[in-house]
């Protein structure tokens, strides 16, 4: 058995975690069949009444906001020199209100979006802003979002007294999000992003897609319920795609194309049977990248220093989220069917090596979406890490000053056991030999659609940087 943690216990653990980071009700959104988001939502009928079409009602105004004081950073996560910053986009605040289920709202919504007009794409990532206060959608694929020039919206859900509100009370305490209203705020904010009026400032919204990571995916599930139902006022489709990644739920089928991505920690726990779909009601694909975490432990500041038990994972997350998402965009944008891919192997015995999974001869899944990482292996990819005991004196202000802080980020996070120099030179001769073989690999998995030509520099730095 290797990790710091007991494997046959990952399920629990994970489901610990997820109570924490989900809080109160919005557990509910994690979804599921029988769940609000279970199978039947979204084919056009509910409970057995069919579901009529209608344009969602916008809201009622929205307003730019650039103080007083502070704005909270819900993207601090970027691989270095990959900054919004870096690529000239412009981080937008603004205030939206309106009402949903009765009740009024206001409601926190930013976009990143180009600078330059000319440099934008006219797809929209959008998500709802996870409890924890992150845009992990975006962080876990910006360099490829911003690379395409698309834009990214963030729309909050969850109760600003969480963290917003006392993060800057005098430029926060006007927001009110109504708890069980996520969906119609969804709705209605998504409408206004597509509007001619909306605060993308005239610039054309082709097609918007919603995505979510973890608690925000359970949202995202949520909202399903009512994607047959909400329409924009010209009775167009609000989100013309779905991208849930770090959540193995069933998927419901609806008439536009998902894009899901379990990680090892869904797979070893509760991960979906679906297969996947091309028929219209069932574009789907499930996309397992072997070695990949539930969340990210490389560029993660909230992991910096690194508060675990055992090294971080620097496998690069955002480079194969990135993938499943520029299929799923493909596939809305211009009805490229995206290829299909085989599913991590499964033998459900944690008694051989301490994992449901199967195991290579170096400690990584078999099957799944192949990467260098794992094929040309200079270490073996495990879930989950566990908090240091005792802790460190240094960790992140997110980890300070969170309850269970470290606890939370650790279980969520992949470990890394790197192999020996002896093993490397026994499995490569020298640094050359694997540096050759790495490369190929890579070369082979671009040209096959398995990685995205964006991150192949900083993918190759790695291997440049193993020496044995």
């Amino acid at each position: 058995m290797r990790g710091p943690a007991t494997r046959t216990t990952i399920g629990l653990i994970v489901g610990a975690a997820a109570l924490v980071l989900v809080a109160g009700s919005a557990l509910a959104q994690f979804g599921g069949p029988g769940g609000p988001g279970g199978q039947g939502a979204g084919r056009g009928r509910a409970g057995g009444t069919p579901i009529t079409p209608e344009a969602v009602s916008l809201p009622t105004s929205w307003e730019a906001v650039t103080g007083p004081g502070a704005m909270f950073n819900s993207a601090p996560s970027h691989m270095p020199g990959h900054t919004p910053t870096d690529y000239g986009y412009q981080t937008l605040e603004y205030f939206v209100s309106g009402t949903a289920g009765g009740q009024a709202y206001t409601t926190r919504v930013v976009i990143r979006r180009p600078g330059n007009d000319a440099d934008y794409s006219g797809l929209v990532l959008a998500e709802s802003m996870h409890s924890s206060g992150a845009a992990h959608a975006f962080e876990y694929t910006s360099l490829y979002t911003m690379e395409a020039g698309h834009a990214a919206v963030e729309i909050l859900t969850t109760s600003p007294q969480q963290l917003i509100t006392p993060f800057n009370p005098e430029r926060y305490g006007r927001l009110v999000v109504p708890e069980g209203q996520s969906s119609e705020i969804l709705a209605q904010v998504g409408a206004l992003i597509k509007s001619d009026n909306g605060p993308m400032g005239g610039l054309e919204v082709r097609k918007m897609v919603l995505g979510g990571t973890s608690m925000s995916s359970g949202t995202l599930i949520n909202y399903l319920a009512v994607h047959p139902r909400y329409r924009t006022p010209d009775m167009q489709h609000i989100y013309d795609g779905y991208f849930p990644t770090s959540n193995g739920s069933e998927i419901p089928r609806i008439d536009v194309p998902v894009v899901h991505v379990p990680t090892m920690h869904e797979v070893e726990s509760n991960v979906t049977r679906r297969n996947d779909g091309d028929a219209p009601g069932d574009q789907y694909r499930v996309y397992e990248f072997a070695g990949i975490g539930h969340v990210d432990s490389r560029d993660n500041v909230r992991l910096l220093p690194n508060p675990c038990s055992s090294p971080l994972s620097t496998y690069p997350t955002q480079a194969y989220f990135a993938v499943a998402l520029s299929h799923l965009m493909r596939w809305v944008d211009e009805g490229v069917v995206p290829p299909r891919a085989d599913r991590i192997w499964i033998d459900r015995n944690v008694e051989n090596d301490g994992t449901q999974m199967v195991l290579d001869e170096h400690g990584n899944p078999v099957g799944g979406i192949r990467n260098p990482y794992v094929d040309v292996p200079v270490a073996s990819y495990d879930p989950i890490n566990t908090a240091a005991d005792p802790a460190p004196a240094v960790v992140s202000d997110w980890v300070r000053t969170t309850n269970g802080g470290a606890g939370i980020m650790c279980r969520l996070s992949a470990f890394q056991e790197s192999f020996p120099a002896a093993k490397l030179r026994e499995l490569y001769g020298s640094p050359r030999n694997f540096r050759r073989a790495f490369e190929e690999s890579l070369d082979s998995l671009e040209a096959a659609g398995w990685s995205l030509p964006e991150y192949h520099e900083i993918i190759l730095s790695d291997a440049a940087a193993i020496e044995f």
